[in-house]
């Protein structure tokens, strides 16, 4: 009888391709912090915590108005953190697989990290549906412009707060907010997400056999796992805490993503799908 982990191998030697959807839980095993309830949240953000300020609150439009200094001191610690924090050994096992396969692969993530393409993948093979913490716009939306995130947030992190000239939008000089999709957000700006999902329709449009890799997508904010269900190819769902998938769509691994990768890895090796 065939493990979970040769079943997978399995499901992806028979495709031409892969569509990455991946949550916040691919970003645990390189050591980013788990927002997952608010005693997590707290826990990597203490100042907050002592103030009682719930992720909901200050990943919010309302907080950029409330208290910019504040809300930059959150998403600037952010911007810094993930620009430093090396992607995990799963992102280029990932990458290994999808150079196999005739048509490799597009990823679709809401994470707003930007670790895909820090760890190897084209930035034109991504859709970020959440927006990216490495861009800018208009707080005030004065125009649909967007920007890279291109300074240096300096910080006084045991109060989160941003100190010195927060960023300001180069058309109206308003203050500048991060290109991601907050809680309770009417302004944001979705026109680079928009381009990047156009072209992963593109790309599904061409492919025959795909096959879904899933990776820490949890039902609290189903984006990613109601995408990948809606694609209807066979779902290889990563998830240590959710990890059911409905009958008959693939195979399910209650496992973290880098150990689950390693595995398919390993089974891959073993049937000979990486042989030259």
């Amino acid at each position: 009888m065939s493990t979970p982990f040769e079943r997978c191998a399995e499901y992806i030697a028979a495709a031409d391709s892969i569509v990455i959807c991946a949550g916040a839980g691919m970003g645990v095993d390189s050591g980013l912090p788990d927002f997952r309830g608010p005693s997590g949240f707290w826990r990597a953000y203490p100042a907050l915590g002592q103030a009682r300020i719930a992720f909901e609150e200050i990943a919010n439009p309302a907080a950029f108005e409330r208290d910019p200094q504040l809300a930059w001191g959150f998403y600037g610690h952010r911007l810094a953190l993930y620009r430093n924090t090396q992607p995990h050994a799963g992102f280029a096992i990932l990458n290994a697989i999808a150079g196999r396969l005739p048509h490799g692969a597009f990823v679709f993530t809401s994470n707003v990290d930007g670790q895909f393409q820090l760890g190897g993948s084209a930035p034109e093979r991504v859709v970020e549906c959440h927006g990216s913490i490495h861009r800018l716009q208009c707080a005030n939306v004065c125009s649909d412009d967007i920007w890279p995130a291109e300074f240096e947030p300096l910080l006084d992190q045991a109060n989160c707060r941003m100190l010195g000239e927060l960023p300001a939008c180069p058309r109206c000089g308003g203050l500048a907010r991060p290109n991601v999709l907050m809680f309770g957000d009417w302004n944001w700006i979705p026109r680079y997400t928009e381009e990047q999902r156009h072209r992963m329709h593109d790309w599904l449009y061409a492919v025959g056999r795909p096959v879904v890799i899933e990776l820490g997508a949890g039902t609290q904010v189903p984006t990613v796992r109601m995408t990948a269900e809606y694609l209807g190819a066979p779902i290889l769902r990563i998830n240590p805490r959710e990890p059911q998938l409905p009958a008959g769509r693939g195979e399910s691994l209650a496992l973290g993503a880098l150990e689950a990768l390693r595995g398919i890895e390993a089974a891959l090796a073993a049937g000979g799908f990486f042989a030259a």
